[in-house]
């Protein structure tokens, strides 16, 4: 009886001993883990302290000053490395012909004068809706919190063009009423005659006559971010921007219409980081 509980005794301090050996070795993996997270926060704090940019994600919105117009734009980015990051974006704007020129009017509207003006010889409103994906590449760091980070951007994706008729008022001299009209080449000789051209039409005419044309894009640009600290994003970017679509696209009379597009920009960026 005595060997008995003897044994059972043995047993029951090699299983603690065990035991307390797996709780040992728990716990050094825990503390191991601590202290790997510990370092890898450290050189993370470095390197920011450094002037690198490090992020898990970040979130843009920017305005383009175009040579040929204007855009607006809503940026995301993926961190993949301190040197790399995925992007996709989607892009608003509109595209003038560089030869537009609008016309001062003048008219009497129930016996007040109107000022107005239209666009000689336009035949449609040109804008697209873009989206991309591409990659920003990080070329120069901040060296401190003070400096500016230079990257490169490049990247391209689908361009959905929208041609909307342009409407011009004129007052017809058949009837003397005031009318309406968009370009058609059987009202060409009234569309094109300065003389009756009141001015433009009304702002929403034409949207529920959108024609859609498929097309693709493709950017290039350095992005200068001059932001104070690392969880803002504030930038400006200086790039260039091609686009090509299925058809030509008409959007001045009297010049020619065409595929492909070739601008450059700038755009100033606002966003955040985590």
């Amino acid at each position: 009886m005595k060997k008995l509980f003897l044994i059972v005794g043995m047993l029951g301090m090699l299983s603690g001993s065990a035991q307390q050996n797996v709780k040992s070795a728990n716990a050094d993996a825990r503390q191991l883990k601590k202290a790997e997270r510990r370092e890898k926060i450290n050189q993370l704090i470095k390197q920011e302290e450094e002037g690198a940019l490090i992020f898990q994600k970040q979130s843009a919105f920017g305005f383009k000053f175009n040579t040929d117009a204007w855009s607006m734009f809503y940026e995301h980015g993926k961190y993949k490395t301190i040197n790399k990051t995925n992007l996709w974006w989607l892009e608003l704007g509109e595209r003038k012909d560089r030869k537009e020129e609008k016309v001062p009017t003048l008219s009497a509207s129930q016996g007040f004068l109107v000022i107005s003006s239209y666009i000689y010889g336009k035949r449609n409103n040109f804008y697209y809706l873009k989206g991309g994906l591409g990659q920003q590449l990080l070329i120069g760091g901040k060296g401190n919190k003070n400096g500016v980070a230079v990257s490169a951007i490049y990247g391209g994706g689908f361009s959905a063009g929208l041609l909307k008729p342009y409407y011009i008022e004129i007052q017809n001299p058949s009837t003397n009423a005031r009318e309406q009209i968009k370009y058609d080449v059987t009202n060409e000789s009234l569309f094109l005659d300065p003389s009756i051209i009141i001015g433009k039409g009304g702002l929403t005419k034409g949207f529920n006559e959108i024609q859609f044309v498929p097309g693709a894009h493709a950017r290039a640009a350095l992005r200068f971010d001059y932001g104070r600290y690392n969880e803002v994003l504030s930038a400006m970017e200086v790039g260039i921007n091609a686009e090509y679509y299925s058809k030509t696209m008409p959007i001045l009379l009297l010049n020619k219409e065409r595929k492909f597009f070739f601008n450059a920009y700038i755009a100033l960026v606002f966003g955040k980081r985590k």
